[in-house]
């Protein structure tokens, strides 16, 4: 039997799931006036300088890489109304942010939390003064400039293309925009291609052979196995036969003149045709 593989290009998403929230009550509560080092008597044990309760996890940038600002104090905070805010957007779409004039309209920057007098920038859902939406590490203006927005922050296309844009596995040069997970690696969705065809792949399934990918089209033509009665495929999970030096689909084995099946029954050959005994000697095949 013949084998084969399928696969499938997936785009996501990842979220990281909250941490889990614990509550603890005593047993035998005190009234809330008298501290804990004095109702309870192992209180000096639980906070010996060798115990922690804390575990730190860290995560590893480019040298030079912004870190990231802390959530409670990050510089450009996420809107706390879930009704305000912007459509989600794909991870490393580079956005603009768009001017408004002076107006009786009097919104709150997104970055001071001061009501703004005068013109303003729209970006993200929110909006900021001018001078106030810059990139969070080179401090560039972001007023007319396209930015990307990463880990509630906002960078330049040339900063986030230098910390946090992947790499394409088949031209090595920045992502920007949407990105394509294929073969445990980021490929721009334009570089991730049949080897024969040249044609992206998008969402529909893919063949390997030989370290290449290829589209089912391709796949069938060069490699699959052909049935030399109808010339279609032998899939995965067909009954076949080998016979006269090629492959048959169990159905496909007949004889060329009576069109009875020869699975299992003597048979002769002509010309490549098979033939049951009754025709074996038959002029016109």
């Amino acid at each position: 039997e013949k084998t084969f593989k399928y696969f499938l290009v997936s785009f996501g998403t990842f979220k990281t799931a909250p941490a889990p929230v614990h509550s603890y009550t005593p047993a035998n509560a005190e009234p809330a006036s008298r501290p804990p080092w004095v109702t309870d008597d192992s209180f000096s044990q639980k906070f010996a300088p060798g115990k922690t309760t804390t575990s730190v996890t860290k995560h590893i940038l480019p040298r030079g890489a912004p870190v990231p600002p802390p959530a409670s104090t990050s510089a450009y905070p996420s809107p706390v109304s879930t009704s305000s805010q912007a459509p989600a957007i794909a991870r490393g779409t580079v956005q603009r942010a768009e001017r408004y004039p002076a107006s009786s309209r009097t919104p709150l920057c997104g970055h001071c939390n001061s009501i703004i007098r005068g013109p303003f920038l729209v970006a993200m859902g929110r909006s900021w003064h001018p001078e106030e939406f810059n990139c969070a590490y080179c401090k560039t203006s972001l007023a007319d400039m396209c930015f990307v927005e990463e880990q509630n922050s906002v960078y330049c296309e040339r900063c986030y293309e230098q910390f946090f844009a992947p790499t394409c596995a088949r031209c090595h040069t920045k992502i920007m925009g949407e990105v394509m997970h294929a073969l445990r690696q980021t490929w721009h969705t334009s570089c991730f291609v049949c080897a024969a065809c040249k044609m992206p792949f998008g969402n529909s399934l893919f063949h390997m052979e030989d370290g290449e990918p290829y589209c089912e089209k391709d796949y069938i033509a060069l490699f699959s196995t052909k049935c030399h009665g109808c010339d279609f495929p032998v899939e995965a999970g067909d009954k076949f036969i080998e016979a006269l030096g090629h492959t048959w689909h169990d159905t496909c084995f007949i004889c060329a003149v009576c069109h009875v099946n020869l699975e299992g029954q003597p048979f002769y050959s002509k010309k490549d045709k098979p033939l049951c005994k009754k025709h074996a000697h038959a002029i016109n095949v």
